[in-house]
């Protein structure tokens, strides 16, 4: 098998995971409140990521953190694994999941907004178009399909699905600074936010311990979303030479997406949604494809 196929596999392997996850949270949320998914998903995910870590020979990265990564850790895990899944599960507890998962998917658009003032980074002419068709696409799904009005389904879960980029664009602007290999940092960050998942979970709603179905699916949001997926991927950006063909890979998730949330969730898929969704993936090819790579300052 050629590096090249290898990559291939790997990265198809971590889409199709990631295709399923907003299925898993939407299915999770019926049993388990958005703090009680999280802690259990963020206590598996930190067991899974020290298991690839170990098995890849990085613990001794991990042992060389000195005192300034560990801070940057507990700002990072601040940021993500705990606020930024807390917001994102919200969304996703008041909203369809098919309009939850195309709207987390704007978060590119954000980055690139926020690099203007926090990289001192200038906005490019394809992030602009490509962020007009895309949050065209956002109000698609807003408004299902009646884009002349102002009368959102559900105002607060949009809002909390596009906070949730917000979040998530921070966190990817944090992590540029760590200079550890990308699974000994993300172990890092969740190994500090762990406990105050936990902590928050317990004080508010406790851990829910009785609902089997909700830990079976944080167990699952925990080893896929947060782990295994993650170490697919990474694994194929080491193995291909073409970065840019493997990453248009990713563009496969949301429409896959889709498949498992009709067969597992039940949810009949609006017609809004497929446009929304198609104008916001487009918005990303565009950006994604035709931008001129940005150049940090020195």
């Amino acid at each position: 098998m050629t590096d090249e196929t290898r990559a291939t596999l790997l990265a198809l392997g971590a889409v199709l995971l990631w295709s399923t996850v907003a299925s898993a949270f939407k299915l999770s949320l019926e049993y388990m409140a958005p703090i009680q998914l999280l802690a259990w998903a963020t206590l598996v995910s930190l067991l899974t990521l020290g298991t690839l870590m170990v098995a890849s020979g990085q613990l001794p990265d991990l042992l060389r953190s000195d005192r300034s990564d560990w801070g940057r850790s507990v700002l990072l895990g601040v940021c993500n694994p705990f606020l930024y899944y807390v917001v994102l599960f919200e969304a996703y507890d008041r909203l369809p999941a098919q309009e939850a998962q195309p709207l987390n998917y704007t978060w590119a658009f954000t980055l690139a907004l926020l690099s203007i003032p926090l990289l001192r980074q200038r906005l490019q002419r394809w992030d602009v178009v490509g962020g007009l068709i895309a949050y065209a696409g956002v109000w698609v799904i807003a408004t299902r399909g009646d884009v002349l009005g102002t009368d959102f389904a559900n105002p607060v879960g949009v809002a909390l699905a596009l906070g949730s980029t917000v979040l998530w664009a921070l966190y990817w602007i944090g992590s540029a600074r760590d200079r550890r290999p990308p699974l000994v940092a993300l172990f890092s960050n969740f190994a500090v936010a762990a406990p105050v998942v936990v902590v928050a979970c317990w004080l508010t709603t406790g851990m829910a311990l009785d609902q089997w179905q909700g830990l079976w699916g944080a167990a699952y949001v925990g080893v896929f979303e947060m782990g295994v997926a993650f170490a697919l991927w990474l694994g194929a950006m080491r193995h291909t030479r073409s970065v840019a063909r493997i990453g248009n890979l990713i563009f496969l998730s949301p429409f896959l997406s889709l498949v498992f949330i009709r067969i597992l969730v039940g949810e009949a898929i609006m017609a809004s949604t497929l446009v929304g969704l198609t104008l916001i993936v487009t918005g990303l090819v565009l950006q994604q494809t035709l931008r001129r790579p940005s150049v940090a300052p020195g």
